[in-house]
């Protein structure tokens, strides 16, 4: 396992930033972390890079502990921060040497690791400026070549393709998915379709808590049916209820005489040609039939249980200002 977080909860005074944040992220996997902003994306990952200490929990990454083994996860990361740090003053190739440098890449391979930095990340025709007249695109494009000059294990990844224009984003992932053939990577995002194009797994933190965490294939499969249908409800929803693989049926008005339902199987089972055949040779009016959950509704469940309710009060065994914290370890 090369990313382990086990019940990670952090505070900034009296404010909750995570809320027992626990996740595994295997070798070799390419895994979207998506939420609001404010929600922990960033702070899970400054934890996991050992630039901030957890309030309570244990990470790991590459097998060493955060805490009390911080040089050696720093040895196996490659990190690019929401905000790239940049040393202005420095010229783009210079500033990566010494980069290359502070990571102990060996003197005789350091000039080919600058080099292939400089080719993947599209960055050689700005080598000899200086990184303070960099535009935001560049600043990335740096950072993330930063991040990959040591040929690190793992990388984490804070927004990469923030502030790059479409060309530029479109390059960026390109880079993302090639280095995740051998390698594992966690980046953060805003957009949906950057997860589902590219990743394997995605993990949706909402409130300081992790509320997802799948395989996008499994994502798609466990969805449920939305049916729309008009005719009586109560033989509508037996008739569903009494398919062979239903588990459950739940439903809700949309229009004059047209109701939703939301039909759950068992296991894997793909209902849609049976259910529909059945509602049709009932002589039911089948409006709709579909599979809805795909990551976009997931999403935009949460942002709707977020608008119609209060953020709920952390858990009972999440330590609190006062109390003495369990440092990870």
């Amino acid at each position: 396992m090369m990313i382990q977080c086990d019940r990670i909860t952090k505070f900034f005074g009296p404010v909750l930033a995570l809320d027992e944040v626990s996740f595994e992220v295997d070798k070799g996997q390419v895994v979207g972390f998506l939420g609001l902003n404010g929600a922990g994306k960033t702070t899970t990952m400054r934890i996991l890079t050992t630039y901030l200490p957890a309030t309570s929990g244990v990470a790991r990454v590459a097998g060493f502990d955060v805490m009390s083994q911080s040089m050696d996860v720093r040895k196996n990361i490659g990190y690019l921060p929401d905000n790239v740090p940049l040393y202005a003053e420095m010229r783009v190739e210079e500033y990566l040497d010494y980069r290359a440098k502070l990571k102990g890449v060996d003197r005789k391979k350091r000039h080919g690791r600058l080099e292939e930095s400089l080719d993947r990340c599209r960055i050689r025709e700005v080598r000899r400026r200086l990184c303070g007249t960099l535009s935001k695109g560049y600043r990335q494009r740096v950072g993330l070549a930063d991040a990959m000059i040591h040929d690190p294990a793992i990388l984490i990844l804070d927004e990469p393709t923030a502030g790059l224009d479409p060309e530029q984003q479109d390059q960026t992932l390109s880079l993302i998915r090639e280095l995740g053939r051998d390698r594992t990577i966690l980046f953060s995002t805003h957009r949906l379709t950057e997860i589902e194009e590219n990743c394997q797994q995605v993990i949706i933190i909402f409130r300081g808590r992790i509320r997802l965490h799948r395989k996008l294939k499994d994502l798609e499969r466990d969805a449920p049916l939305i049916v729309d249908v008009r005719g009586p409800v109560e033989q509508v929803t037996n008739l569903l209820k009494t398919t062979d693989g239903v588990a459950r049926v739940s439903s809700k008005p949309i229009e004059d005489g047209v109701m939703q339902y939301e039909v759950r199987a068992q296991g894997a089972k793909d209902l849609r040609e049976v259910i529909g055949q059945r509602l049709i040779n009932n002589g039911f009016g089948l409006r709709r039939l579909e599979r809805r959950q795909n990551l976009h509704d997931y999403f935009m469940d949460l942002m709707r249980e977020r608008d119609e309710s209060p953020r709920s009060e952390p858990s009972s065994t999440a330590i609190r200002p006062g109390a003495s914290p369990v440092a990870a370890s």
